[in-house]
């Protein structure tokens, strides 16, 4: 009897079951980690990119606009350009020839000749002086026929004297400046601490006459006090002190 051909064969052992799970744990680790490191693999410049355009985003959201953001910019565009055009028109319009020069110069003796021609006239020669400056036309009072001596309300004698330098302003249109003079004597009042409110006081009450009793137009005067900083003799007597002590009308050089 053959043994060999009776002898049952025995199945084949099979990997155990847990291996099976155990090895698609493996595969998908192992997907997992490549895919990791694939997703690592970031280029620079893309980073860079939505790095800022992440922030851009941010800062937009935080201050919302009234415009889209083209539309503002376009708009600051547009005002760059107007303000550099403003400015190209303003250094064009400052931009004097000599035959511009020539012609405010003219304008202005003009004027002075016309001024001088007018103290002259009637009769203010020897109360009002008239001298060409940078700024333009000066007039010149002492103090003496507007005011007392520390005061600045203007005495009676000096209503019909600033009555006819009005008259003179109203055919004039050029801006006017009206300066406080004093000499370098101190005054300490309750009203006037120091020479710099006695001068502006003093220059203040000439406007106001003007606009108020003479209908000139407020909008034409500029105010100025300078106490005593711009003597135009030397303080080295009383007859010089007493020049210092003024009152100036500058009708100022026409734009």
């Amino acid at each position: 009897m053959n043994l060999n051909r009776n002898r049952k064969k025995r199945p084949k052992k099979e990997a155990p079951l847990w291996m099976v799970t155990y090895s698609d744990m493996v595969t998908l680790i192992l997907v997992f980690f490549i895919l990791l490191f694939s997703m690592s693999q970031i280029d620079a410049e893309k980073l860079k990119t939505v790095t800022e355009s992440y922030q851009q985003r941010v800062i937009l959201d935080y201050y919302p606009s009234a415009v889209e953001l083209d539309q503002a910019s376009n708009l600051e565009d547009d005002e760059d350009e107007n303000e550099f055009e403003g400015m190209t028109e303003i250094e064009e319009t400052e931009e004097l020839t000599p035959h511009d020069l020539e012609e405010q110069v003219d304008e202005l003796e003009r004027l002075l000749q016309q001024i001088e021609e007018y103290i002259r006239n009637e009769g203010l020669s020897d109360v009002i002086s008239a001298t060409r400056t940078e700024q333009g036309v000066v007039l010149v009072l002492q103090e003496n026929v507007l005011f007392e001596s520390g005061e600045a309300e203007l005495i009676g004698d000096a209503l019909p004297l600033l009555q006819k330098v009005a008259t003179l302003l109203e055919n004039i249109p050029n801006q006017v400046k009206v300066e406080g003079h004093t000499d370098p004597r101190p005054i300490r009042t309750n009203r006037f601490p120091s020479n710099w409110e006695l001068s502006g006081a003093r220059a203040s009450s000439v406007v106001r006459y003007f606009a108020e009793e003479e209908d000139l137009e407020a909008e034409r005067f500029q105010i100025s006090g300078f106490a005593d900083t711009r003597p135009i003799v030397p303080n080295d007597s009383s007859e010089n002190m007493k020049k210092n002590r003024r009152v100036e009308i500058i009708i100022l050089e026409s734009d």
